[in-house]
């Protein structure tokens, strides 16, 4: 598994980690990795629920564009990593995401990739892509429309705001808001509820309500990176990412 990821299980739930602090940034390794090892807790008998969570200041930060694959050609590197993003959605094990800090681009992606979300105030979502000057990508197209609805999901990728935990409850991003310190301590609990239930009828019930997501998921990662692919050669998009790297608000022109 490597120095990336760990993983353990106790009382029916694994606990998956990312490590790689503080932002946990991740690449085609990294996601691969976690979506080999949820597949393979699939068929552990001992496994009835999956936590994600991470070390660090935040959950994850998404891709790293100052460096690693993605200071290259973005397009070759968002390809190999959709394809192993897509594995995550055919997961047949009920999975949760403890995000403390911030969940942001692709990381808000991975964190909408599972089927709860445990934050607390202080936690943050950012759909950050019209800010850097390309479209959204890890099938955020699919699943943030279908946790918050349309016009939410519309106004987070418009504007590229940052939301904290209290807000992300209110429209449903967030599942579970508890006190500041909390975060994984309330996953795993949630966890252990859930892994207490009937196991086959858990997993019953979970893929007829995400029935088709993974098909869904998979077309619109096509879309997604056709759209990235064309907005990355843009004037506006150099200057969104070199002002995101820089820490400076954008100037964008629309070229």
């Amino acid at each position: 598994m490597g120095t990336d990821l760990s993983m353990s299980i106790a009382s029916g739930v694994a606990l998956i980690e990312m490590h790689r602090p503080p932002a946990n940034y991740f690449d085609e390794a990294l996601i691969g990795a976690i979506a080999d090892a949820a597949s393979e807790l699939d068929d552990d008998p001992g496994c009835r629920v999956i936590v994600l969570a991470a070390e660090g200041r935040h959950f994850c930060a998404g891709a790293d564009f100052g460096g690693g694959d993605f200071a290259g050609d973005r397009v070759a590197a968002s390809e190999r990593l959709y394809r192993r993003a897509a594995q995550l959605f055919e997961v047949r094990t009920p999975m949760i995401a403890a995000v403390h800090g911030a969940a942001v681009g692709g990381g808000l992606g991975l964190a909408c990739a599972v089927d709860f979300r445990v934050a607390e105030p202080g936690s943050r979502f950012v759909a950050n892509f019209a800010r850097l000057g390309f479209h959204q990508g890890f099938g955020l197209s699919v699943t943030l429309p279908e946790l918050v609805g349309r016009q939410v999901a519309t106004d987070l990728l418009l504007t590229g705001r940052r939301i904290g935990g209290e807000e992300a409850a209110r429209v449903g991003l967030a599942d579970r808001l508890v006190e500041p310190g909390r975060v994984r301590q309330a996953a795993l609990e949630l966890a252990r509820e859930i892994a207490a239930a009937a196991p086959l009828a858990v997993r019953s019930i979970r893929a007829t309500l995400r029935a088709g997501l993974a098909e869904r998921v998979r077309q619109a990662l096509e879309h997604e990176l056709l759209e990235q692919a064309g907005l990355w050669g843009t004037a506006d998009s150099a200057e969104g990412i070199a002002a995101s790297l820089q820490r400076r608000p954008p100037v964008f022109t629309g070229r």
